[in-house]
């Protein structure tokens, strides 16, 4: 292979895993061509590292850049060959191999435009076609608890569908901007050295604003499993459209799933949370789980007005033993906490248990979380400020 058909299959790769997800631009395809010329190309396993070291820039996309590699650097030679082991064999076909985690987006990119253009979208386009809006509406409120095979995979492409903004804070960093109301002299008097040390124009610069760090804390326990899994699609949406998101499961004990939410493929990454959690469907320590976060991560995520929300029915294993003062060093630590609780769907709900009553004193903010309408009424929620009479009537019940 010469150098020049060399280089134009790189490129041409380069595009695929672009088209793919992964973030590969020009300064990767001049590196892995670089990175080529240094290793052995006859050895396809060199050829692979070196691609992958240069190509790949996150963890979670590794998977998905062996399965493109395969594909397209593979022999035009392999099928023959199969059918000639599969002759010699007695005509045995082989055994169907499991597809990895996002081998559909890698064969959409093989895919020509014109073809891809032709295929109908399977997620929310296919729901719009096929449901009325009565149906919408009827799924709009349903309970995720109630939901069918069919109804939940509706619910699930809504649910992705969903933004969630925040109200924007002030930071202590500053940008430049001429029309600013301050005046940054540092920068004046690098502009006066222009024109021979002359104040022709004065720098001015304005705070920035950025959406203040989320947090979610989402129970995993037995009782919360359903309402868990189809959370998990909201949370990934949220982790892939905004920065500073850092979600955490918990049930006898906590696991930080930040990373494995990071993934673009939904997939890929609810197969990375399936082997990070050991405790899915188990039981319940809350107070436990909320002593680990304060002691171990609040610090590392709880800054700059940070939200937290708290996905839990608060029925915990220990009996509410020392979740009281952990909950109130959560509710200190961050700027606004959140409680989201799928028992408020019941109209007679009270708070009875030793855990809600435990917990309930040290939010800002108490709502149900039980259908995709409750979870678009959190996102008008949460951008615009909290309103502390809403929990006057809920601390009254106690």
């Amino acid at each position: 292979m010469s150098q020049g058909k060399l280089s134009s299959n790189v490129m041409h790769f380069a595009r695929l895993l672009r088209r793919a997800g992964l973030k590969v631009g020009p300064a990767d395809m001049l590196a892995a061509q670089q990175a080529l010329s240094l290793v052995e190309i006859g050895s396809k396993q060199q050829m692979q590292a070196a691609l992958r070291a240069t190509m790949v820039h996150r963890h979670e996309d590794a998977d998905l850049f062996d399965y493109a590699f395969s594909i397209y650097w593979r022999d035009p030679n392999a099928g023959q060959q199969a059918r000639a082991m599969a002759a010699l064999d007695g005509g045995k076909e082989p055994k169907p191999e499991k597809a990895p985690p996002g081998a559909k987006r890698i064969e959409d990119a093989f895919r020509p435009k014109q073809e891809q253009r032709q295929v109908p979208d399977d997620r929310p386009a296919e729901f719009d076609a096929v449901m009325t809006v009565s149906e919408r509406e009827r799924l709009n409120t349903m309970d995720f608890e109630a939901m069918s095979a069919l109804e939940i995979a509706r619910a699930k492409a809504e649910i992705a569908r969903l933004h969630l903004p925040l109200d924007e804070k002030r930071t202590r960093r500053q940008r430049p901007d001429a029309s600013g109301p301050r005046i940054d002299l540092r920068a004046t008097l690098r502009r006066s050295r222009r024109f021979g040390g002359e104040l022709i124009e004065l720098a001015r610069t304005r705070r920035t604003t950025r959406p203040p760090p989320l947090v979610v804390l989402c129970d995993i326990s037995g009782s919360m499993a359903r309402y868990a899994q189809i959370l998990l699609h909201f949370l990934h949406a949220v982790a892939n459209d905004r920065d500073r998101v850092h979600s955490f499961l918990f049930g006898t004990r906590l696991s930080n799933i930040s990373r494995q939410l990071k993934a673009r493929d939904p997939e890929m990454a609810f197969q990375l949370v399936a082997h990070a959690v050991p405790d899915w469907s188990g039981g319940t320590r809350i107070g436990e789980a909320i002593a680990h976060f304060n002691r171990d991560w609040s610090r590392r995520v709880l800054g700059q007005g940070a939200v937290v929300l708290l996905v839990t029915d608060g029925l915990d294993r220990e009996g509410a033993a020392g979740l009281a003062g952990e909950m109130e060093r959560l509710h200190k630590s961050c700027a606004r906490l959140v409680w989201l609780n799928p028992l408020l769907r019941w109209d007679g709900f009270a708070p009875k248990s030793q855990g809600i009553r435990a917990m309930l004193p040290h939010v800002d903010e108490f709502r149900t979380v039980h259908s995709i309408a409750s979870l678009k009424s959190l996102v008008e929620t949460l951008s615009r400020p909290a309103n502390p009479r809403e929990m006057d009537r809920w601390r009254k019940a106690l």
